[in-house]
């Protein structure tokens, strides 16, 4: 495994939405996990800047409904997965490198009721485990950060997609190059790999095969969710002091005030893709 990899794996490790975390949060709320469905984990599950909001917006432009095949690059938990499965009928498959968020996610799909058209597989997104054109869409949303070879990842993107399938993607942009100690600082609380632009990843996109159909700017729409975020996460660090439990990653949390910073200053920002196979 390389530095890369086992530094992000160690980072969402310690990540502050866990499986654990949402399954105490639906106890608290409903007494026990009998019967849970799918929209009682949209609280807790929906982890991307706008929510569900954000993931209907990739949704719509990837023309995605009943029975169309979805890989999502870095899955995560699987709340994409599983909202696309339940929300829209698509099947989806969940390409996730760190193994406990993996179990995780197939745990919650399980939970929901979702096997049949929802599941979340270990694999890296620059070499992903899926056969040539055996998708409709590949959706990604704020993971792509993580990964050192953008261009071999929207390859792999394109391989796996039938002609006229379509790439719907968000991600973290650099607006301004990061000053050395802002990189390191990312890297070392985020697992934040070198960053493109706007321009950067739309030539990436075209290099990879693709027509490139929107690139949009998020930096503004994202300012205020980030900081709201940070609200959450300084409230929870709060909770865990007062309960005595852990208090998550420090790294974790030095970083994200300082992400958001940059976020507002508008140095980094965030990016929506669409492209056609």
């Amino acid at each position: 495994m390389n530095d890369a990899n086992a530094q992000a794996i160690y980072f969402y490790d310690r990540h502050p939405m866990s499986g654990e975390i949402i399954k105490a949060k639906l106890r608290a709320a409903r007494g026990h996990l009998d019967g849970v469905t799918p929209e009682e984990l949209w609280p807790h599950d929906q982890d991307h800047y706008g929510g569900i909001a954000a993931t209907d917006a990739l949704a719509a432009a990837a023309a995605i409904g009943p029975g169309t095949e979805v890989a999502d690059f870095c899955a995560g938990l699987g709340g994409t997965v599983r909202y696309l499965a339940h929300r829209y009928g698509a099947d989806v498959t969940g390409i996730e490198l760190t193994p406990s968020r993996v179990a995780a996610a197939q745990e919650l799909i399980a939970l929901v009721g979702l096997e049949d058209r929802a599941r979340v597989r270990q694999g890296n997104v620059m070499d992903v485990p899926l056969a040539d054109e055996s998708m409709d869409v590949v959706v990604s949303q704020e993971a792509l950060c993580h990964v050192p070879d953008h261009a071999k990842t929207l390859v792999e993107a394109f391989r796996v997609l039938r002609r006229g399938g379509r790439l719907a993607m968000t991600d973290w942009i650099a607006n301004k190059p990061l000053s050395t100690q802002d990189a390191k600082l990312m890297w070392d609380g985020m697992a934040i790999q070198p960053l493109e632009t706007l321009a950067s990843y739309g030539a990436i996109a075209r290099a990879a095969g693709f027509r490139v159909e929107a690139v949009t700017d998020l930096t503004q729409e994202w300012g205020p969710i980030l900081q709201q975020r940070l609200a959450m996460y300084r409230r929870l660090r709060e909770e865990a002091r007062a309960a005595g439990t852990p208090m998550g990653h420090d790294a974790f949390h030095d970083s994200y005030i300082r992400f958001v910073e940059l976020i507002t200053k508008r140095e980094l920002g965030g990016i929506r893709l669409i492209a056609v196979k």
